[in-house]
């Protein structure tokens, strides 16, 4: 599939016949899709992605974000997961490792309960279980919302977007179901991450059977910076390699 290319998906929707998602599959190799933060575009993977050689890496924007046009009406979280499946179903993938950062770490949980068959390995990155969750602070999170590096503008998305991002994540939670995830996962967090507490990653890492938890020292929420991209991917790469490798790594 040709790089940034947009394609209308079926995701079996109410009310919805089509979306337009903006997608795009690069590389070769066993298959990874990947599950953006708020407001962020696919061009905020670019560095991770650069790092993560031997990989077919899925990735899209999600509905109000980068070139996916706002849905007519708010999705849930559990329609963001579906939206997920169908963005595999157009990639022609039956399952990946799925790795969701931030708000797209709920879409992550959420797929990983509504359809376990399609989630080989599952990778949380400074993400939390929604209500419940330990908050951030208030001026870290609206920084977060933000152009994040000068010389590297992503797209800023629709304003209707992230007002149905911020709804869908606002009435969800994993708490209900963290225990029933049963495919290999990794949790990863920033030790100084004052969007998402790391408290929130030993919540998730504590109540995901099996779970490992690594702690990035000196890190905060950005895990896309070019740095922190870097030290993401090698410990992706390794979990990846071999699902509970990461047991000697992890912290709490």
């Amino acid at each position: 599939m040709t790089s940034g290319r947009s394609i209308s998906i079926d995701a079996h929707l109410p009310f919805l016949s089509e979306l337009r998602i903006a997608m795009r599959v690069q590389g070769k190799g066993d298959p990874l899709l990947l599950m953006n933060g708020m407001t962020r575009p696919m061009q905020s993977w670019d560095h991770f992605i650069g790092a993560m050689n031997g990989r077919t890496v899925v990735s899209f924007d999600a509905p109000g974000v980068g070139a996916s046009p706002t849905s007519v009406r708010p999705l849930s979280v559990t329609e963001l997961a579906a939206v997920a499946e169908a963005v595999l179903d157009a990639a022609g993938l039956p399952d990946a490792d799925v790795l969701g950062y931030s708000h797209g770490g709920a879409i992550a949980q959420e797929l990983a309960h509504q359809a376990p068959d399609r989630v080989r390995g599952l990778i949380l990155a400074s993400t939390s279980c929604g209500m419940g969750a330990t908050p951030g602070a208030g001026q870290d999170i609206l920084r977060s919302l933000g152009i994040p590096q000068v010389g590297n503008p992503w797209p800023l998305p629709d304003p209707l977007g992230l007002l149905w991002q911020s709804l869908a994540v606002s009435s969800w939670s994993s708490i209900p179901f963290l225990g029933s995830i049963s495919v290999p996962t990794l949790v990863v967090c920033g030790s100084r991450d004052r969007v998402v507490p790391p408290s929130n990653s030993r919540v998730l890492a504590g109540r995901i059977p099996g779970a490992s938890l690594v702690m990035l020292p000196g890190t905060g929420h950005d895990l896309q910076r070019e740095d922190s991209s870097r030290a993401l991917a090698h410990i992706v790469k390794g979990f990846l390699a071999a699902p509970g490798a990461t047991q000697s790594l992890r912290t709490g």
